[in-house]
């Protein structure tokens, strides 16, 4: 019988005491009753302890007491001497779901949302939808518009993008995604299969280990950076990644390798010139699969920008590399891309046609347009990305100043350590005052870095309203203080 740890049962739990009135174990009696009911928890699934639960919610043991018996007398729950307590529900059981992950998008009025790092649109994707014309369409229009592998003009600027990075590329290496989110579900179905072993970081994005548990692979994570949460260390890892891996691979055989090495979702590092060598080594030593995941390499903060990829630092044919428009320009630009080897991208795109036939022709239009204009709207990104950590940085400083956090290489947010507070029941409790952020262990394979959090810096509080410039992180800090205050030690 499988049981689901309380931290990731939490996650699932989103928003469940901030919906109406009542007492909270009815709430978190209806709530768990639904998750059964969709299919997000499976029938016969063993529940956590009350204790545990109780813990990463940050309420009282008596809260979760009272609302298991509240099912159990509903006959939703069975309780079994010696085997804890299971769910029954009378849906029929669904696919693994994510952890909450895209719960802020369409966010109700009233909750600060700190749970995505996403950003307000670049001025320059509107002045690039006003430079088209129909013009621009007319040699489109005499084809049919299904375009599963891309606009010819669109992979052979990407093409050109990186041949000049030091990575020599061919059109036919492009396949145009929606979005680097479906850039990497198209890789998890079509390169792994259910059981087979993927390494990770540990933290890492929590896309990618939605889509990878969803494809059932065994996950292993290895040190991000040097980076170990105290799950990690229980399983042996002593180590910086490149030798862990290289110890790992003498047991085992990966079917794949899965890094951020530009710009890291979560902690916001960039590998260093050495550490780069030294995963590029193990890597090519050991012929491993590689997919470099570099969504989040134009929200670099450095004046040079990001650095070459990784692959071009490996053998030809054993990477799969990921890009995206969405993050610097808009995330309503639903335009990302594979550069793979020809089979591999024959494959890929041989199964999005069974999903999706091609990305909008109207947009890789406007996808060509932005790339002339790359430079200018790095620096733009940039130089705003720069202000407002500027301005985090100082409230932090001011308002916590016994929270930790690394200087940032890139990206929207901060990751931040709560120094012995349980992360997990401080995203709760703020989560019950309807603000909402993610705390560490939705970043990592094995539940790890408790005591963490993810601060994206960079929102506005309302981006419907370009003239407001109150941040998200302002609007939401004193709630998360008093949380974490009230949270207590990780245990």
């Amino acid at each position: 019988m499988d049981r689901i740890p309380a931290t990731r049962l939490s996650r699932l739990l989103t928003g469940w005491a901030a919906d109406g009135p009542g007492a909270l174990p009815r709430l978190l009696a209806d709530a768990l009753r639904e998750l059964a009911e969709r299919g997000d928890v499976a029938p016969g699934t063993a529940l956590p302890s009350q204790r545990a639960l109780a813990s990463a919610l940050g309420v009282s043991r008596s809260t979760v007491t009272s609302a298991y018996g509240l099912l159990e007398a509903e006959g939703r729950l069975e309780s079994r001497h010696g085997s804890g307590s299971r769910l029954r529900a009378s849906g029929a059981v669904g696919e693994p779901v994510g952890e909450g992950r895209l719960a802020s998008f369409g966010t109700r009025d009233g909750v600060v949302d700190l749970s995505s790092g996403a950003l307000e649109g670049l001025p320059a994707v509107a002045d690039a939808l006003d430079s088209l014309s129909g013009r621009d369409l007319a040699a489109a229009l005499a084809g049919d518009g299904y375009l599963p592998y891309g606009l010819p003009r669109l992979r052979e600027l990407l093409a050109e993008q990186y041949r000049a990075a030091g990575l020599p590329t061919s059109p036919d290496q492009i396949l145009v995604t929606a979005g680097s989110q479906q850039a990497l579900w198209l890789i998890t179905q079509g390169l792994v299969e259910p059981g087979d072993t993927v390494v990770v970081e540990d933290p890492t994005y929590r896309g990618a280990l939605e889509a990878l548990r969803a494809r059932g692979a065994r996950l292993v994570p290895l040190p991000a950076y040097g980076s170990r949460s105290d799950a990690a260390r229980a399983t042996d890892v002593h180590d910086d990644g490149p030798a862990a891996l290289a110890r790992l691979t003498g047991r085992i055989r990966p079917r794949l390798v899965y890094l951020q090495p530009a710009v890291h979702n979560p902690t916001g590092r960039a590998m260093s010139g050495p550490t780069r060598r030294a995963w590029a080594a193990v890597l090519a030593e050991r012929g491993l699969y590689t997919v470099e995941d570099n969504a989040y390499a134009e929200l670099s903060l450095s004046e040079d920008g990001a650095p070459p990829p990784l692959a071009a630092q490996l053998p030809d044919g054993t990477t799969a590399t990921i890009g995206t428009l969405s993050k610097l320009y808009w995330g309503g630009l639903r335009l990302g891309w594979i550069r793979a080897s020809r089979p591999v991208i024959h494959r890929l795109a041989e199964l999005r046609k069974s999903v999706d036939l091609s990305c909008p022709v109207v947009e890789q239009l406007l996808a060509v347009r932005l790339l002339q204009g790359l430079p200018e709207a790095r620096a733009r990104r940039r130089a705003q990305l720069r202000e407002r950590l500027a301005a985090a940085e100082r409230l932090l400083t001011a308002q916590a100043p016994h929270w930790r956090w690394e200087r940032l290489a890139g990206g929207s947010a901060l990751w931040v350590e709560l120094p012995g507070t349980d992360a997990e029941a401080t995203a709760q409790l703020a989560r019950r005052a309807r603000v909402l952020v993610v705390p560490g262990p939705a970043f990592s394979a094995v539940d790890g870095f408790r005591s963490r959090l993810r601060l994206p810096f960079a929102a506005r509080q309302d981006q419907r309203d370009p003239h407001d410039q109150y941040d998200r992180l302002a609007a939401a800090l004193p709630v998360l203080l008093h949380s974490a205050d009230r949270a207590g030690p990780v245990r």
